[in-house]
């Protein structure tokens, strides 16, 4: 498996994210067992002290648990939680400039979702 990690931001980062983005997508649901550190490292080829470091952050948001000897589990609640916390940090951190740029190039709303409608029929 190939990836490719984005030299400015730290990879344990980037790994949490994408474990955030499977459980917001539903491919990692509640009660569903994370791959292994030793796993995920060898898949991505990365420390395996970096995948901890990822996983613990999902454990210190209590997104996951560590049950042990058998691994680490996504917690009942956590997609409600996330999607809760992603909409705020999207609205606060990548909103404002989203919109900013938009109306910098005089695009209006219904033109967007127009944009998004053809796309979605092209499909």
């Amino acid at each position: 498996m190939t990836v490719t990690w984005n030299d400015n931001v730290p990879i344990y980062r980037q790994l949490r994210e994408r474990v955030v983005a499977m459980i917001l997508d539903g491919a990692l649901k509640e009660g569903d067992a994370l791959p292994s550190v030793r796993q995920v490292a060898a898949d991505f080829q990365i420390n395996p002290l970096t995948v901890s470091k990822a996983y613990q952050e999902l454990v210190d948001e209590q997104l996951v648990e560590k049950r042990r000897g058998l691994g680490m589990y996504v917690v009942d609640g956590a997609r409600g939680k996330l999607l809760g916390s992603e909409r705020e940090r999207f609205l606060r951190d990548e909103w404002p400039a989203l919109l900013e740029r938009i109306q910098r190039m005089g695009l209006d709303a219904i033109a967007l979702l127009q944009t998004g409608d053809h796309k979605e029929n092209d499909r």
